[in-house]
């Protein structure tokens, strides 16, 4: 018995340093985030995102830590939709890079037509105290190229 309970606190900081979560489950978070963007869920964002979170637009052209994007998600938004598709997955130890393509749909201002927006994006998430949070994302607008 002492033996096995050795093992199991030898194991519990090992699983503490263990990535965020497995791959396929932290895209979908990932998609969850671009969700929340887009309907201002801002419980999921105040949740998911680390205190000292950090978003680089395009260029550098804005940085927006978390108090400034949960401001932001208050106010009501103008988005059709938000998704993503291309991502890849890069870990090491307890942190996981996930990069790809977002497609974002804003309504104009007469509200019946769009614009579509295509962005890289590059997104940091860690285990902080055994849950994965969002560090940091950069965004590059596709358009610009």
């Amino acid at each position: 018995m002492k033996k096995h309970l050795l093992l199991f606190c030898c194991a519990l900081p090992l699983q503490a340093l263990a990535a965020c979560l497995p791959a396929e489950e932290l895209v979908e978070r990932d998609r969850q985030y671009e969700a929340a963007l887009g309907s201002g869920n801002v419980a999921f964002l105040r949740e998911l995102l680390a205190d000292d979170y950090i978003w680089v637009h395009t260029l550098g052209s804005e940085l927006e830590t978390k108090p400034a994007l949960l401001a932001r998600m208050e106010k009501p938004t103008r988005f059709k939709s938000r998704t993503t598709g291309d991502v890849q997955a890069r870990a090491l130890g307890d942190t996981v890079v996930l990069h790809g393509v977002s497609i974002v749909e804003q309504w104009n201002a007469d509200g019946t037509t769009f614009k579509t927006n295509r962005y890289q994006f590059m997104r940091t998430y860690v285990n902080v105290d055994g849950r994965c949070r969002l560090l940091a994302g950069q965004t590059m607008n596709l358009s610009s190229k």
